[in-house]
């Protein structure tokens, strides 16, 4: 299960990717399928295929974003998170070898691509929560449980 959170700039890039398929693209590829389609035989007609394929992915892409734009909450910051870590902090942590990682915790939406992200459902999100700077903290993991220092805590 998902949680339905995520921060500003995660809510504003769905938004753009919405506008940019359904303004842009889609309109595109629409010419593209009927100018194919114009061209006769459609069943050995690559240019036709192809496009009428994008444009079934397109139309998949902004049913999703529509329909998951209306159940996301946008989460901003608020000065009284300050000091400890809740949704949208960029954090880094330490574990005894010395080892660090540095993150920020968001929405299960925006972590694609992005190595420095993570989702607020994950385990190691979910150990964070509510910690403050020097508090130790314990992960489950596959490989068993293992432990961190939180180093620090900002907000954008």
């Amino acid at each position: 299960m998902k949680t339905n959170l995520i921060t500003r700039e995660g809510y504003d890039k769905l938004k753009k990717e919405l506008d940019f398929l359904w303004r842009e693209e889609r309109p595109e590829v629409t010419k593209k399928v009927t100018w194919a389609a114009s061209l006769g035989d459609r069943s050995e007609n690559a240019d036709y295929q192809y496009n009428k394929k994008r444009l079934r992915e397109i139309d998949r892409r902004v049913r999703y974003l529509r329909k998951r734009l209306e159940q996301v909450k946008v989460v901003d910051y608020s000065p009284q998170q300050d000091g400890k870590i809740f949704f949208g902090a960029f954090v880094e942590i330490e574990n005894d070898d010395g080892e660090t990682k540095a993150f920020r915790i968001v929405g299960p939406d925006e972590i694609y691509g992005r190595n420095d992200y993570i989702s607020i459902d994950s385990p190691m999100a979910r150990a964070l929560l509510k910690k403050e700077v020097d508090d130790e903290v314990e992960v489950n993991t596959p490989a068993g449980k293992k432990e961190w220092f939180v180093n620090s805590i900002r907000y954008q």
